[in-house]
């Protein structure tokens, strides 16, 4: 079982972005930046767009996220995983990334133009939730964090387990909607919709990056 082909499509507009409950707005003193499973053997079934401009937002987000002090954390699988680690995945998607991995070594790299700096956080991915197995929530909680802006793929798996799982534990989420892909425009604007009306707050690249912006000497808050 190997991931589908992916047919180019485009990424929602920030007019196409479904209305939201509630009016949280990112502070870069609460928040913290994931992205999550950018790594080749995922972003290698994309055709073309949409991945080339997520990619640059992504990019464009870490940037302003360690500009503004706001710690970025990753979600990687490793590329060989034992039976009982992979679990039930293995019914769903096969081997994943140890499928290939002999034949192409750097499958379970992060792309290179968002890898990780010494001074981020990777945490493996053994779920589709980045909270399961891992130590995210107390990281987040030592760093006193409670806002999480969720980028990468897949929007309607992983991205939007994790955003689910956050708001249950009491972590706001806040959805990148041209910041993450999927395998067609309807899954990307179904993860969109459920986010927006049952956990957080589907935002874009444009209005993170405002939000995370230094503020000017002397001006109003």
């Amino acid at each position: 079982m190997s991931l589908p082909k992916i047919r180019p499509y485009a990424l929602p507009s920030a007019a196409e972005l479904p209305a939201g409950r509630v009016d949280w707005r990112p502070d870069p003193a609460r928040a913290a930046l994931l992205v999550h499973d950018a790594q080749r053997y995922f972003l290698a079934p994309y055709e073309g767009a949409p991945v080339p401009e997520m990619v640059a937002n992504i990019a464009t987000l870490i940037e302003a996220a360690r500009t503004a002090g706001v710690p970025v954390f990753y979600t990687a699988q490793p590329g060989r995983q034992e039976a009982k680690d992979r679990g039930l995945l293995t019914e769903f998607w096969g081997d994943g990334i140890g499928a290939v991995i002999d034949d192409d070594p750097h499958a379970a790299d992060v792309v290179d133009e968002l890898a990780p700096r010494p001074e981020d956080t990777v945490l493996t991915k053994w779920r589709y939730s980045a909270f399961q197995r891992s130590t995210f929530t107390e990281q987040l909680a030592d760093a006193g964090r409670d806002q999480l802006l969720i980028t990468g793929v897949y929007a309607h798996i992983g991205c939007q387990a994790t955003a689910v799982e956050a708001f249950m534990r009491d972590i706001r989420p806040f959805f990148v909607g041209d910041a993450v892909a999927d395998f067609s425009r309807e899954r990307h604007d179904q993860a969109c919709e459920y986010v927006a009306q049952r956990c957080g707050v589907v935002t874009t690249t444009a209005a993170a990056l405002a939000a995370l912006a230094p503020i000017p000497a002397g001006a109003p808050r």
